[in-house]
């Protein structure tokens, strides 16, 4: 109505231009349909690989192989550097796990990365991050069922004292010093009533974490020049501590305090109580470690030698 009251006629919409406004929208809706979008392509990631090494190192400076929170360790070491070549964090798998002041001359480790590097790289490269106690002796590519620690079916061991009235100055925290006179073939025939597969319990570190005391001793080697004397070790495994259970034990032997025979005696007996002193540390070296043939590494460095 007018404001006279007069009728007024609305202008009703007109169909065309409606009918020219759906297409339009349609026609947009079918370009935002079936118009692809932009793509990015996509790199793959490049394939893991494992690497095994072999690792020598002083082991004075450190509270011994593992990674520890609050002392200096060997693996965080090497850890370290190895994740600085890698270009990623990286965590090694060793086949021991040495005590505080221990060493290692062959002491075989593997981890897994994406880089890319050669061998000669993934050498220089580390021991260009390592301090000057620790470093790698070789790497290799290894297959994924290569493991250090559980691929591993014999480890050795040279325990080394310095026999003298007089303390070693070079050499300190590199052997054990022993200053009473000793008799060597007494410790020879002792060892020989290890060998063989016992329950080593007698000379089982207090702290050991290993599900059972059976361990298979291949070998007990006693050598002798001068002042030196040199045990070394072959077994299927170690229980902890018992490679320097066993040599204070043997040292007692050759003090002349017991009788040959007493290391069968304790051996049998099975009680840690009852046996020889621990010996010192600083004697002790991881020598090698040996696998299957498959596995192609390098045979294991020469054990260490004063003499």
């Amino acid at each position: 109505m007018s404001a006279g009251g007069g009728a007024v006629a609305e202008a009703s919409p007109s169909p065309s231009l409606n009918r020219h406004h759906r297409r339009r929208i349609v026609a947009i809706i079918a370009i935002t349909v079936t118009e692809p979008s932009p793509t990015i392509p996509t790199v793959p990631a490049k394939p893991i690989r494992r690497l095994a090494a072999c690792v020598e190192y002083c082991g004075a400076a450190y509270s011994g192989w593992q990674y520890q929170a609050n002392a200096p360790s060997v693996q965080a070491r090497v850890e370290r550097a190895v994740s600085r070549v890698a270009d990623a964090d990286t965590r090694v798998s060793a086949a021991g796990r040495t005590d505080a002041g221990v060493h290692g001359g062959g002491q075989v480790i593997h981890f897994d990365t994406r880089a890319r590097r050669s061998a000669h790289e993934w050498l220089r490269g580390v021991n260009t991050h390592l301090p000057d106690d620790i470093k790698l002796l070789w790497t290799r590519e290894v297959g994924g069922d290569f493991h250090a620690r559980f691929a591993a079916f014999e480890r050795g061991y040279r325990y080394v004292i310095f026999n003298r009235a007089v303390a070693p100055t070079y050499l300190r925290e590199r052997v054990a010093w022993h200053p009473m006179p000793v008799a060597v073939q007494p410790m020879r025939r002792a060892a020989a009533a290890l060998i063989g597969r016992h329950d080593f319990s007698a000379f089982r570190g207090a702290h050991c974490q290993a599900k059972h005391p059976f361990r298979t001793l291949r070998r007990i080697d006693l050598g002798h020049a001068g002042a030196w004397i040199w045990l070394d070790f072959s077994a299927d495994g170690f229980l902890h501590h018992m490679v320097r259970n066993i040599a204070g034990t043997l040292l007692r032997i050759g003090e002349g305090h017991e009788a040959a025979e007493w290391a069968g005696e304790i051996l049998a007996g099975r009680d840690r109580a009852a046996a020889g002193p621990t010996a010192p540390a600083a004697g002790l070296y991881l020598t090698r470690v040996t696998y299957a043939p498959r596995h192609r590494l390098p045979p294991p460095p020469p054990a260490c030698r004063f003499w």
